[in-house]
């Protein structure tokens, strides 16, 4: 497909997330790339100008570069979908699945598929019997997390009892329900997934080594300190086991275009477990999608016009395949 096939793309960053800051990152990156290939594409910040504009001003697809809530969660789809405008990334149904960590957890235990074990609290729970279930039910250390947040906000890996009611209030900053979730100890990998259905397929496999285990905002997006194996280094039957888990994973809760999906190996047994799956990833300078496109001969430029053109929408038959 041409640049000028695309007609005028509307590029939407920043909006009104927390992980706003990374958007603007990952979306001036994507407009850039795609201005240097010959598409007419645009920024568009849904926090500072109306939605609706979108289809006023002619724009004929969009690529969504939002992080988060707002963005990542169903909501812009919906919208796009309104409108007719074909969008980047997942649809409705499986952008507010993959948001929700606790019904992504549900869907991926009903398939059998493996992912720690977890617990949710209410906001009226923060009792100190409530406490001591979840300690009882998952033991040190654990995982508190908010669970429609991503890029590791609100999180905290709490490694002594008297740490769980803190990070509960951290988590609750950014909404009343929280999850706690087994820490898996072992070796934190990530999978990118591109096209849709039978024809999607796995990148390489990305390892990931942050300093003492740290692999949280500021590591992910604003140092050098994290080490990031691609060719992951990993046997091959283990690279082709986490491939075969993640496209399941994707599959199940219905993703289309491109996704990744994040993932602990257990020390003890080399057992792989889902943590979540992302619907519209990073793709900044640190971000982990292109940088498995390129271990694949993909170059950030024709990452961005191969996403861009799995543009689809959910309500019109539209070619989603890989190309």
């Amino acid at each position: 497909m041409s640049a000028h096939a695309f007609g005028k793309v509307a590029v939407l960053m920043g909006g009104a997330s927390a992980e706003r800051e990374i958007s603007l990152l990952s979306g001036n990156g994507v407009l850039q790339a795609l201005r240097s290939q010959g598409v007419d594409a645009h920024a568009f910040d849904p926090a500072e100008r109306e939605l609706w504009t979108l289809k006023a001003q002619g724009f004929s697809r969009c690529f969504i570069a939002l992080h988060g809530r707002f963005g990542e969660d169903g909501t812009i789809q919906g919208a796009l979908e309104l409108m007719g405008i074909p969008y980047t990334g997942s649809g409705v149904m499986a952008s507010s699945m993959a948001m929700d960590k606790v019904m992504t957890k549900r869907l991926w235990n009903a398939e059998g598929l493996p992912t720690p074990r977890s617990c949710v609290l209410g906001p009226d729970q923060r009792s100190a019997v409530d406490l001591e279930r979840v300690l009882a039910t998952l033991e040190l250390p654990l995982i508190v997390k908010p669970p429609h947040e991503g890029s590791s906000i609100g999180i905290t890996k709490v490694t002594q009892a008297e740490q769980l009611a803190p990070a509960l209030a951290l988590a609750t900053q950014y909404e009343p329900e929280v999850m706690c979730e087994e820490f898996i100890v072992g070796e934190e990998v990530t999978c990118p997934v591109i096209g849709s259905g039978a024809l999607a397929t796995a990148l390489p496999v990305v390892r990931i080594q942050a300093p003492d285990g740290a692999y949280d905002y500021q590591n992910k997006y604003f140092t050098d300190a994290v080490s990031y194996l691609c060719p992951s280094g990993l046997p091959a039957a283990e690279e082709a086991d986490i491939a075969r888990i993640v496209l399941a994973a994707y599959r199940s809760l219905g993703c289309r275009g491109w996704g990744r999906a994040d993932l602990m190996i257990r020390a003890g047994d080399r057992k792989p477990f889902l943590l979540e799956m992302n619907t519209s990833p990073g793709m900044t300078g640190h971000s982990l999608v292109p940088m498995s496109a390129r271990a694949q001969g993909i170059s950030y430029e024709d990452l961005c016009l191969r996403l861009l053109g799995l543009a689809g929408l959910d309500t019109h038959a539209t070619d989603r395949s890989a190309p």
